[in-house]
């Protein structure tokens, strides 16, 4: 069965081919008024042909897309999906499609994502990462499209943001193992990028010189982003003679392969060592033991950034718009008391 076309409805309805349009488009401030009848008798037509309109096609009239692009540098997190189901529902809600980009911040893909934003029209951006995460040329193509973009970030941007950090949620997890009389507290810092973290590390140790504990570096271990990378960190430090009683570990998904690590170290969580991560991806409540954790609200980042798109598409004069996305430590199983002094020496 071939697809019904606005010449077919206009046949079927008795009328032109511009008034199926002027009806379709919901056009009533015409020079020639078209009555409430000829309207009924159009939608009529449209109801038994199962018309619909060709989206492309109204987009090049009305000179947009009704498309939103997202650009995502990670996707072995579960975060980023969080964020990016927030987004979408929004998006839906208003009438908008989406368009995924993966963009995993190295050279050589670089060139392929500025060619694909290109061979897509879109009307505008949403950044899961901030500009000066993202490599030259393609920060430069987003300066210069000539649509708005709208970034997830832990800090200020450029453009409108969602500033979605951990700093606050940083401080308040560390108060929390400082209380448990943890000293002895390491920092798994598994990232694409060196700054990618920096609110939670920097966070993490102001604290401990705050609590005036002494060479707070120490139980820091710097790593790469996946799962293997952290578990080797975390496996390297808990197999110390002088090992952490607590560690934090920079998302959920990396705090898993810690938690591994501790295992096969035959150490127990938490009554050998406390483990924490951030971000509350749906698996850290269903772990064993389940998580303790920083949830970013991460569905709510993503509506709150397309919140800011509409409004900038709405009104596109308007000064940068900054929201703060909400963050809060929600404790669990994972953490406990420090273990006692035969346990660790």
């Amino acid at each position: 069965m071939t697809r019904a076309t606005q010449k077919d409805v206009a046949r079927r309805a008795g009328v032109s081919r511009s008034t199926v349009s002027y009806v379709l488009n919901d056009q009533i401030d015409l020079k020639i008024p078209i009555s409430d009848e000829t309207r009924q008798r159009v939608m009529k037509a449209i109801a038994e042909l199962g018309y619909e309109p060709d989206a492309r096609a109204q987009s090049l009239r009305r000179g947009d897309t009704k498309i939103v692009a997202v650009i995502l540098p990670v996707i072995q997190n579960p975060f980023f999906w969080q964020i990016l189901s927030g987004i979408s529902d929004a998006l839906q809600d208003a009438g908008y499609s989406l368009h995924l980009v993966h963009h995993p911040l190295n050279e050589q893909q670089e060139a392929n994502t500025i060619r694909e934003l290109k061979r897509q029209r879109v009307d505008g951006f949403i950044l899961l990462a901030a500009v000066k995460y993202l490599l030259p040329r393609l920060t430069d193509y987003l300066r210069k499209a000539g649509r708005p973009a709208v970034e997830i970030t832990s800090t200020r941007a450029e453009f409108d943001h969602v500033v979605h950090g951990y700093s606050s949620g940083t401080r308040e997890l560390m108060t929390h193992l400082l209380q448990l009389g943890h000293r002895r507290i390491g920092f798994v810092y598994g990232t694409a990028k060196e700054v990618q973290g920096h609110d939670r590390l920097l966070a993490y140790r102001e604290m401990l010189q705050e609590a005036g504990i002494e060479n707070h570096q120490k139980f820091e271990m710097h790593c790469g982003e996946n799962l293997e990378d952290a578990y080797q960190a975390a496996y390297a430090l808990l197999n110390r003679a002088d090992r952490p009683t607590a560690l934090l570990v920079i998302n959920d998904m990396l705090a898993i392969a810690a938690m591994r690590a501790a295992g096969d170290l035959g150490l127990s969580i938490p009554s050998d060592v406390s483990v924490a991560g951030f971000d509350d991806i749906q698996f850290s409540n269903y772990i064993l033991p389940r998580l303790t954790t920083v949830s970013g609200k991460a569905e709510e980042s993503g509506r709150a950034a397309v919140r800011l798109l509409l409004n900038r598409f709405a009104e596109p004069e308007l000064p940068q718009q900054v929201t703060t996305a909400e963050v809060q430590l929600i404790v669990r199983e994972s953490t406990g008391p420090v273990p006692m002094p035969e346990k660790n020496e």
